[in-house]
């Protein structure tokens, strides 16, 4: 798939993942690898200007036999950013959606 695509829309993915519950940084990567070709090393860059802007903080966690972790959790401004850009990537992507079907009286 065009990476471009893919660069637009995976900020959106990361703080929805956050608002769903907090994680740390490997299973957020982990879990977007699965469900969508990204390259190593890409989510800890995003994961990093989210928190520069205030939409994402950290907290350090401590694991059952293993070193603490770097939890991920939205913020209040996170949230309201999601939903404002959630929906206008809807509104996209429909408005796409729509360009591409293949409709029987478009033809030339």
């Amino acid at each position: 798939m065009n990476t471009q695509y893919k660069k637009g829309v995976l900020e959106l993915c990361v703080l929805a993942l956050l608002k769903k519950r907090d994680c740390y940084g490997y299973e957020v990567s982990e879990y977007l690898s699965n469900h969508i070709d990204i390259a190593d090393g890409t989510v800890y860059p995003i994961l990093r200007k989210l928190k520069s802007e205030g939409l994402v903080t950290t907290y350090m966690q401590e694991e059952s036999g293993g070193p603490p972790r770097k939890y991920y959790s939205i913020t209040k401004l996170g949230r309201e950013t999601f939903e404002k850009e959630r929906e206008e990537y809807l509104k996209f992507a429909q408005a796409v959606e729509i360009l591409l079907e293949d409709d029987e009286n478009d033809k030339e």
